[in-house]
Order: structure tokens, then sequence, then C-alpha cells
């Protein structure tokens, strides 16, 4: 079992930044039409493992049943994490692993979900 850290991360040009603490497991790639295009792998944190450190401008957007409120940052268009539920009703961070600044690129395991069946 992997242990729990603080990473940091943050959109291309650095106007949105966060903090999270995890353990990089359980990550997921979702083949929705939304992660798909982005190329989204997410880690899902309570909302208490998560900080954001510098809040630029940024836009939200919402799809679907609308449950999650993604975020982007409105100068590069990267979006680094999206606040919503879980199916359980219960809130929840799904953080961009992607946009983490102190990881190395592919070190991580990903399980594929089938979105687009949802």
């Amino acid at each position: 079992m992997a242990e729990m850290q603080t990473h940091t991360g943050s959109c291309a040009c650095g106007a949105v930044a966060y903090e999270v603490d995890t353990d990089l497991e359980g990550l997921m790639e979702c083949n929705c039409s939304h992660c798909y295009r982005k190329g989204f792998v997410l880690a899902f944190v309570s909302p208490d493992a998560f900080r954001v450190t510098q809040e630029g401008p940024q836009t939200e957007y919402t799809f679907n049943t609308h449950k999650i409120r993604h975020r982007f940052c409105d100068t590069c268009g990267v979006q680094s994490f999206a606040r919503g539920e879980k199916r359980d009703g219960s809130p929840m961070v799904a953080v961009n692993i992607r946009t983490l600044t102190d990881i190395e690129p592919f070190s991580w395991t990903a399980q594929r979900v089938d979105g687009r069946s949802f």
C-alpha cells in the first residue's frame, strides 16, 4: 500500500495551484465524452484533503447530471480539479493528477472505467 503524501499541483501557467493529500491509489481514467477528450487521470479525495493555494481566475463547467463542478483556468485552460458529490452524495474533489508538479509523469497506474456507458 502506498503512503499518503502531500502533493502540489497547478495549471500550466500557475495561476491556479493546489495541495492534495493522497496516496495515488485508486486512480481512474474514464472514457466519458468529457474525461477522454481532456485526457484526465483522476484521484478522488475528501474536501479536507485538498487546499487551493493560488486561486487565479477560473470558469466552471458542468455536464450530464451537473453534480460535478469542473473548474478550469481562464488563462491557460487547464482543468486541475473539480468539486462535486460521489454517487452516495458525499462531497469529494476530483484531482487531475496530470497537473501534479511533484511526481514523475507515468509513475502511476490508473484503472480504466467505462464512464461512457453510465
